[in-house]
């Protein structure tokens, strides 16, 4: 029976409060009858726990790995954007990559966190701003990759000092220092994975509209 401190066990009562309100509004029939759903759904979570599972740091202290979750939501919605990296979350966990203990803390910190933020930086820019295709790749994906592994990092660093994890100093010398060194890099690969798709695949791009971002009248 694995332990669960105070703070994890609030987070895992939060998670499935959130995965419960999510999920009840998702359209499911679209998954069973729309292959191309099925496809981008399981193949992304797929991706994701192959990435996920590629970690690394000092043996001992906190572990590091790149998200890839500013180009998700915009690809796949910010429902089924949650469900692809919870699937991928959960294949980790069970796994063993990832400690059951952890589930809660990991979910909150490292998907709904980023997903939302992420979603949330795309609506505010599609209602405020010009509807040009640069404004969406740079602003909708590349800055909020690097974005959300800050915040992912700045919110799982709370989490280790408040629960006695890992000491303060351990935490800014073992793993903030690594976050200026991940911000480039995961704004580029998910700058660089939107921009590919919307070249060659702009179906699959769930928030890209030919009609906003390529029509010069807009």
């Amino acid at each position: 029976m694995p332990y669960f401190s105070d703070i994890q066990s609030i987070a895992l009562f939060l998670t499935v409060i959130a995965a419960y309100f999510i999920v009840r509004r998702l359209p499911f029939e679209r998954l069973v009858n729309d292959k191309q759903c099925q496809h981008l759904v399981f193949g992304s979570a797929v991706c994701l726990t192959l990435l996920w599972s590629i970690q690394t740091g000092i043996p001992g202290h906190p572990q590091v790995h790149f998200l890839w979750l500013a180009a998700l939501p915009l690809v796949l919605g910010f429902r089924w954007a949650i469900v692809s990296s919870a699937l991928a979350l959960l294949s980790l966990t069970l796994f063993g990559i990832e400690p059951i203990s952890m589930l809660g803390v990991n979910f909150l910190t490292g998907c709904l966190a980023p997903i939302a933020l992420t979603y949330g930086i795309y609506s505010l820019s599609f209602h405020k701003l010009p509807k040009n295709i640069f404004v969406y790749i740079f602003l909708c994906a590349f800055i909020p990759g690097a974005l959300t592994i800050g915040v992912k990092m700045l919110l799982l660093s709370g989490y280790y000092y408040l629960d006695g994890v890992y000491t303060w100093p351990v935490i800014v010398d073992n793993y903030l220092m690594i976050t200026t060194l991940l911000l480039f890099p995961e704004g580029m690969f998910n700058g660089m994975t939107i921009t590919l798709l919307i070249i060659y695949k702009p179906h699959w791009v769930f928030t890209f509209y030919d009609k906003h971002y390529l029509d010069s009248k807009n």
